[in-house]
């Protein structure tokens, strides 16, 4: 046997020799914990889902117009017409679909189980690689360092994770923040001859009163209409409060704010009237995430 071979068959034996005594092994990847934030996860998503009604989309239907689809939903339907590339508000189809939220981008790993395709994830060898040099000083470090386990790769998708757990606690965050306590006001005074009713589809409360009447806003809060355009509602004015309240106030006679415009609470907004009405009455409701709910449970009537 020439001593070229005999060297190179030892080096071999001495590498399989020192990968035993070193017990490298493929990287295991303890996903347990994962597997226990993920159902976190899961579970809270799934419970704001169960708060928050509303769909990703609707289809249009007929009588929709995208005021009343923003009104019924919570939303300010300038932010619908941007989200949905709609230049004229006013001009919506039937089967239309309109986008309530902006769409979410799916990640690598759900595009790539969409497309039918496993999601990518880090290549685990479970066998140790054998390089084969002539015996020498150089040769035995470059050997010790081809054996060195892939921990950098475990160590920066483990990073990349905590990043964006990072992120995910910072929105989640935000989200509850914008919705602070809502101190609420009469928006006039006189005669309660309205109540809400679920049953018999009242959606507020009428507050009879005089025409020209001041009619102030409720609590503060950005007005994202002001305009006719919603059947039945008269002159109609109404309030965005936070992500999830809405006050509406319909016919009135004069209205003396304008969509986009910062009001206080107890600021004149409007002046009672009768338009659409049948008598001079100011028509008030409150909306949860585009549902009406009773009004009395937020306003002091009894001190009206």
């Amino acid at each position: 046997m020439k001593p070229i071979h005999l060297g190179t068959l030892l080096l071999m034996a001495f590498v399989l020799a020192a990968c035993a005594s070193k017990g490298h092994r493929a990287p295991v990847v303890d996903r347990s914990v994962d597997g226990k934030r993920s159902a976190t996860d899961a579970k809270y998503k799934k419970d704001r889902r169960e708060q928050d009604w509303r769909p990703e989309s609707i289809i249009v239907k007929k009588g929709d117009t995208l005021y009343s689809i923003a009104f019924n939903y919570g939303f300010d339907y300038h932010e619908l017409a941007e989200l949905n590339g709609i230049k004229d508000p006013s001009l919506i189809s039937i089967g239309q679909e309109i986008r309530l939220f902006p769409g979410r981008t799916m990640s690598s790993a759900r595009a790539g189980e969409a497309a039918g395709s496993k999601p990518a994830g880090p290549v685990v060898r479970d066998q140790p690689r054998l390089v084969k040099y002539p015996y020498s000083e150089a040769a035995m470090a470059q050997i010790d360092k081809v054996q060195e386990p892939a921990q950098p790769v475990a160590t920066s998708i483990a990073k990349t994770e905590d990043t964006s757990r990072s992120d995910d606690k910072k929105d989640d965050t935000a989200d509850d923040s914008e919705d602070a306590p809502i101190e609420w006001g009469m928006p006039t005074q006189g005669k309660l001859i309205g109540q809400y009713s679920e049953s018999a589809n009242r959606k507020g409360i009428d507050i009879a009163g005089k025409l020209g009447q001041p009619v102030l806003a409720s609590a503060a809060g950005k007005v994202v209409y002001s305009g006719s355009g919603l059947r039945g509602y008269g002159k109609l004015i109404i309030i965005k409060h936070n992500k999830t309240y809405l006050s509406a106030y319909a016919h009135n006679d004069k209205v003396l704010v304008k969509e986009g415009q910062s009001v206080t609470r107890g600021q004149k907004i409007a002046e009672m009237g009768n338009t659409d009405a049948d008598r001079v009455e100011l028509h008030f409701e409150v909306r949860r995430l585009g549902k009406p709910v009773d009004p009395a449970k937020y306003l002091p009537i009894g001190k009206s």
